[in-house]
């Protein structure tokens, strides 16, 4: 398991992107698809995909690696059509191989179909137990399968793929925005409780999905509006068409979209990525005041909560931390006593700005603890007189089924110790939370509820084992 303290680089993160064009206007759609997924790299850094319409015929070209080492010029140019989908990934359920890799294409009794998925069922284990028993064979290890399968399964001769697709969403349960291609249409969806983040935009007379606004603002085009939670939106030759689906009373983002998932510069359900991690760290500042002489951010998303807390504090901003951009995930997994070596590889303390100062380090979050520890300690290698530790989200304590990677409370360090026992485990000089109350006010302009199960174990679904009977004796 990848969790945050054996990789910061990706910290919590067990996130994919999606992104789909239907183009009227004959643009170039694999190779917009390509920007955009650049644009949206960080939802995902394990593969890449493309799949292209062309005259009814999908193909597509999918590998393991970051974007730029997947697609070559080469194989973009082979990609022509008129409609693409596209995804990166990052494993949430199934193990990090090719034949994982997304989009996924199939063939079955209305022809082909591609399917691109962001999010993780929580009930797909047991469907698929249902669909083997009575015959049906698994090509990967991964939910989005399930959910090709039931399309599959569930579509009837004379059905629209849309109308089979509302009777799926009734069947899985969890986190999921689809793009779907088809020989004439591609559709985008979003789960009923609106989890993971979809948007729409236009390109001249063309539509186009995606997962961030800003996979939309790399192909160039205009942002219309987010897909509402339940929402079946259709791209075709005849324009754009929406389906509504019964929803929960409460639609349900995910509020680590905002805290870490999400880049910056995009807008999700009307609130900015930016402007929500720069509250947050004002109200930290409020919740959690420090005399100290500088304020510093853990690289990247602690940096905006950084810059917000100094604003509401008065106390100076500084870069005190380097983080190498040439490590990434394939960088080799060091052994348990190595890993202090790993992290002064991929950070690197700024001594001439820090030394004989009292530093309020910024984090988004701590989950193990190891991590948290390594960077105090290079701190005050470093020099710093004092470190006092200040987190822009509540402290972690139960299982997430919806997309992060930590599904169970052991392996959790709030999940049984106090905020005084964290603070001795990385032996900083104080350590504090940015409250729940707090960090549910920092989306301003949200037009949706939260999922802040994480924080507080109230999960806006039925999920297969919370952890309810996990004792931290």
């Amino acid at each position: 398991m990848c969790f945050k303290d054996y990789d910061f680089l990706d910290k919590l993160k067990e996130e994919c992107g999606v992104f789909g064009i239907y183009s009227k206007d004959n643009h170039d759609v694999a190779r917009l698809t390509y920007y955009a997924l650049y644009a949206l790299q960080h939802r995902g850094q394990e593969s890449a995909g493309i799949a292209v319409n062309n005259n009814g015929t999908i193909n597509y070209y999918k590998d393991m690696g970051l974007v730029h080492d997947v697609f070559s010029k080469k194989e973009i140019n082979k990609l022509s059509g008129k409609a693409a989908i596209g995804h990166v990934r990052y494993s949430t359920t199934g193990e990090s191989k090719r034949e994982n890799s997304q989009p996924m294409v199939i063939q079955y009794k209305k022809g082909q179909m591609a399917l691109a998925h962001n999010g993780n069922l929580v009930n797909a284990a047991e469907i698929r137990r249902q669909m083997e028993e009575d015959g049906v064979l698994f090509q990967s290890t991964i939910d989005s399968e399930v959910i090709a399968n039931l399309i599959a399964r569930y579509r009837k001769s004379n059905e629209n793929i849309e109308d089979c697709i509302a009777k799926i969403m009734d069947v899985i349960k969890g986190s999921y925005t689809l793009v779907i291609l088809t020989p004439k249409k591609l559709v985008g969806v979003r789960d009923k409780n609106g989890i993971r983040p979809l948007c729409i935009g236009k390109l001249g007379n063309s539509y186009v999905l995606s997962s961030e606004s800003c996979g939309l603002d790399a192909a160039g085009a205009q942002f219309i509006r987010d897909v509402e939670p339940g929402e079946i939106v259709v791209l075709s030759e005849y324009g754009i068409k929406s389906i509504k689906t019964t929803t929960p009373k409460k639609a349900s983002v995910c509020l680590f979209e905002y805290i870490y998932f999400a880049r910056p510069d995009s807008i999700i359900d009307g609130a900015s990525v930016h402007q929500s991690r720069i509250e947050a760290g004002k109200i930290l500042a409020k919740e959690q005041p420090i005399d100290a002489d500088l304020v510093i951010g853990v690289p990247d998303s602690g940096l905006t909560a950084a810059i917000g807390y100094s604003m509401e504090s008065g106390i100076q901003y500084g870069q005190g931390l380097i983080k190498n951009r040439y490590v990434g995930r394939t960088f080799i997994q060091p052994e348990q006593d190595q890993r202090e070596m790993f992290v002064r590889i991929k950070l690197n303390a700024m001594r001439n700005v820090i030394s004989g100062k009292r530093v309020i380090m910024i984090d988004d979050s701590i989950v193990r603890g190891t991590t948290s520890k390594w960077i105090v300690k290079l701190l005050k290698d470093a020099g710093a007189k004092e470190v006092h530790m200040k987190i822009s989200s509540p402290p972690v304590k139960y299982p997430c089924f919806f997309g992060m990677d930590f599904p169970s409370r052991d392996q959790l360090v709030a999940a049984c110790n106090t905020i005084d026992k964290i603070c001795e485990i990385v032996n900083a000089d104080s350590l504090g939370y940015i409250s729940l109350e707090g960090i549910k006010k920092t989306p301003v302009g949200s037009k949706c509820e939260f999922c802040s199960a994480c924080f507080d174990g109230e999960y806006p679904m039925e999920v297969p084992n919370k952890g309810d009977k996990f004792s931290c004796g």
